[in-house]
């Protein structure tokens, strides 16, 4: 079979021939796959910079975790994958499929998941989210950050901040459902005067995090409290795109009333996981395929995954690649 191959933590992929999988037990299922999402992830991985990272094998692996394919009855499911699912076949694990829905393309249905995962999972399990909260988004303009808008607002929250790099996506972010904008281009005490103003007019409740580094470090800064009581905020750090260590003054946390957590592989229960597949999964599939949750997405060949695989996507869109 076809499929996109690493032979060396830190090389690109190259497109080869790699020997078809094997179903070795009762648990496993051989799929043909339709379309494979590159995401950070799927990058971190492959750098050996993710801490999911496996060691390196001598004869090839095959990248990609997840993937939309059609089983042999000609069942069009989304699956995790047990072998790297960028490739013809894939072996994946019958617990984590999801059948889909007639109305949600292969490209589109590849692009979710992740993200999904990268947004729900933090505001269901990790902050409990409320209907009538304030979510604060950081690093709003990337493809999770605007999947965690549109999923904040379905799941009731009140009132959405965005805030981003990228001037231009950051403005779109106010038709995906967020209320204010606040680009990070500018300088600190403007962008913590504006983060101030808000909370003084509607206390932020939630945090999602998808950049750490310095902007993190403006977030507490304005958090920090001066004896008062304070309003309890949930942070949950998702991401790192803008480094990933921080200073945090001890002061912060004894100032505020604040629960700092993190949402990613390793940090999630397996009953949370056992919901991801049997329901946020497929209520968010069915929402898109009732075009009520918008995704931006560039799709590619299999054939040119070494040649893509570094390409920078505009705009926040997600790459998929079709097999």
């Amino acid at each position: 079979m076809k499929a996109a191959v690493i032979y060396k933590r830190g090389e690109l992929p190259k497109y080869a021939e790699f020997t078809t999988p094997i179903v070795s037990n009762e648990n496993e299922v051989l799929i043909s796959v339709k379309a494979v999402a590159i995401t950070n992830l799927d990058k971190g991985i492959v750098s050996g910079d993710h801490y999911s990272a496996e060691n390196e094998n001598q004869n090839g692996t095959v990248i990609g975790s997840d993937c939309i394919g059609l089983l042999e009855d000609g069942t069009r499911v989304y699956a995790r994958g047990i072998s790297g699912t960028i490739a013809e076949k894939a072996l994946v694990d019958k617990s984590r499929m999801v059948p889909l829905l007639d109305g949600i393309s292969d490209a589109t249905a590849a692009s979710m998941p992740n993200a999904i995962a990268g947004s729900a999972m933090a505001l269901r399990f990790r902050t409990g989210i409320q209907p009538g909260e304030t979510v604060l988004i950081n690093g709003a303009t990337g493809f999770t950050g605007q999947m965690a808008i549109q999923i904040a607002k379905h799941y009731g929250a009140k009132k959405i901040i965005a805030t981003g790099r990228n001037e231009k996506t950051l403005q779109s972010l106010l038709a995906l459902g967020a209320d204010e904008i606040i680009s990070l281009q500018q300088d600190d005490e403007t962008i913590i005067a504006q983060l101030k103003a808000i909370q003084q007019n509607t206390p932020i409740d939630i945090i999602l995090d998808y950049l750490w580094g310095h902007s993190a470090e403006l977030i507490f800064s304005f958090l920090k409290g001066k004896g008062n009581f304070t309003h309890k905020v949930r942070y949950v750090s998702i991401g790192a795109m803008s480094g990933d260590s921080i200073q945090l003054s001890a002061a912060i946390l004894r100032s505020v009333d604040l629960q700092l957590s993190g949402s990613g592989l390793g940090s999630w229960k397996k009953e949370e996981v056992k919901l991801l597949f049997s329901e946020i999964l497929p209520e968010m599939f069915l929402l898109a395929a009732q075009n009520k949750l918008k995704v931006n997405i560039e799709t590619v060949n299999l054939i040119d995954i070494e040649k893509v695989w570094n390409i920078e996507v505009p705009d926040g869109k997600r790459l998929v690649v079709i097999i």
